[in-house]
């Protein structure tokens, strides 16, 4: 029996990728078994699922840095992830990773992200539960909110990718192998994310005027470049010339001094752009309004029920959840400019119009 085009691609894959990699015949496969595709491979169809999705769409209208830039060339939290699964593919190519599993992860690693960047982040935090992490927020939507409230049921791989993304403050990837994502394309994708941040953030805070070029440390410029394309180009090409495989084992890092530049990068960043006070002065704004939200939906709960049907969320695996989660997931899903609308629609007072007889 002749094979099909799903089976054909892969026995190519087998046939080529790195004993590091997981091909996508191997799976762990879904929490709900389905038949496969006859085309795709099961990451090709994770990967159209997540572009596809409504949570991938509204990511053109939530922050990366800037809140709700007016500036069509400013990142936001689409242009993020693009980059993101740009520089993620590039990797995974260059070592004989499978990238349609880098490629869906990255697509989907922010899915999961609230209104007004890590700001808003930070207020479900407060408001919500000191627990509340996007990346968590983004495998709710995969497995619970999309699809009508069932998700869109993904394959173990990419949920587990999307879940170990992320890193805040701490190191590029971590020591504690339960924190590491169950594939090297998982963690390339956490690697490329930091990539990413560090160098559009970099461009966009120049841009903005928050900073100039010639404050970045001489040593940052001097390592890894003093443009953004030099810059993303000495990061991708240290990781791949870097990594080796030792003793039977594939070690995924970037060299010393490149790692120290970028961990250098990165607190610059901190200090003088995601502190900055422009910044903070943006976050004081995105506190108030998602605060005064989840107040108003925790005690409206038919007007909670009607805002989770516009955003098709309501019923499935949703129904039944606390009141305080749902108005969590419900925030969590706006965007910054739905967020703004409907706060101004809820609290501003409408203009008085004189009735013409």
């Amino acid at each position: 029996m002749a094979l099909s085009i799903r089976e054909e691609f892969e026995r190519r894959e087998r046939s080529f990728m790195s004993p590091f990699a997981c091909p996508s015949s191997q799976s762990r496969g879904r929490a709900v078994a389905e038949k496969p595709c006859a085309v795709r491979t099961a990451f090709q169809l994770d990967r159209d699922r997540i572009v596809y999705c409504n949570a991938f769409r509204r990511l053109k209208h939530k922050t990366q840095v800037f809140l709700a830039p007016m500036i069509d060339d400013y990142r936001t939290r689409l242009t993020h992830t693009l980059e993101v699964a740009q520089i993620a593919r590039a990797i995974a190519r260059a070592l004989y990773l499978n990238e349609d599993l880098t490629e869906a992860i990255a697509l989907g690693h922010d899915l999961g992200h609230t209104p007004f960047g890590h700001s808003g982040e930070t207020v479900l935090k407060e408001i919500y539960s000191p627990d509340f992490t996007h990346s968590e927020q983004s495998i709710r939507v995969v497995e619970v909110l999309e699809n009508g409230g069932h998700g869109l049921n993904l394959t173990h791989e990419v949920r587990d990718g999307i879940l170990k993304h992320s890193k805040g403050y701490g190191k590029i990837l971590p020591e504690d192998p339960e924190e590491l994502a169950c594939t090297y394309e998982g963690r390339v994708v956490r690697i490329a994310d930091f990539m990413a941040y560090l160098n559009h953030d970099l461009d966009d805070a120049v841009r903005s005027g928050v900073i100039r070029e010639e404050q970045v440390p001489e040593s940052c410029r001097r390592l890894l470049g003093k443009t953004h394309s030099e810059r993303a180009a000495t990061m991708i090409k240290d990781l791949i010339s870097s990594s080796k495989t030792e003793d039977g084992m594939f070690h995924l890092r970037p060299g010393d001094d490149v790692r120290t530049a970028m961990l250098e990068l990165r607190e610059f960043m901190f200090e003088n752009v995601y502190r900055s006070r422009r910044v903070q002065q943006d976050f004081e704004k995105s506190k108030k309004i998602l605060t005064e939200l989840y107040a108003y939906f925790l005690a409206n709960e038919d007007m909670l029920r009607q805002g989770l049907a516009d955003l098709q969320m309501g019923g499935g695996n949703h129904a039944g959840a606390p009141r305080e989660r749902l108005v969590c997931d419900f925030i969590a899903s706006m965007t910054d400019r739905y967020a703004m609308n409907l706060y101004a629609n809820l609290f501003f007072p409408s203009p008085f119009t004189q009735k013409v007889n």
